[in-house]
């Protein structure tokens, strides 16, 4: 079993920055792929950006590169979510997932991550 908690969401105008905390506890943390992903209301969940087991490879969505970067700290068990530049369109609740099935490759569609958090709100005022 694995058990993600986020944290750090909160409310920001545009242009500034939040980093989104994700500790995991349970099942070995350091080996495996973890992404980030959000769900703004009326819309699909979708990926943000992805980190395999030891940060050498990463995913970000198109509409986030340039502004976030993820990070992990396998010592401490915890994933980062650094989000720079936020626009009124970044708002949404935002989870942290885990895909024990991947050490590496980094893949976008959430049906392929095994365990979530609760999610963590962002929003962001224009």
């Amino acid at each position: 079993q694995v058990q993600l908690v986020e944290s750090g969401g909160g409310l920001v105008q545009a242009g500034g920055s939040l980093r989104l905390s994700c500790a995991a506890s349970g099942r070995t943390f350091s080996r495996y792929v973890m992404g980030w992903f959000r769900q703004a209301p009326g819309k699909e969940r979708e990926i943000v950006a992805a980190i395999s087991w030891n940060g050498g490879s990463t995913y970000y969505a198109d509409s986030v590169k340039g502004r976030f970067t993820i990070s992990r700290d396998n010592a401490k068990n915890t994933v980062y979510l650094q989000m720079n530049s936020l626009k009124p369109e970044d708002t949404a609740v935002y989870y942290c997932a885990g895909d024990t099935k991947s050490t590496w490759y980094t893949k976008v569609a959430p049906g392929e991550y095994d365990y979530w958090g609760q999610g963590t709100q962002v929003t962001v005022s224009s």
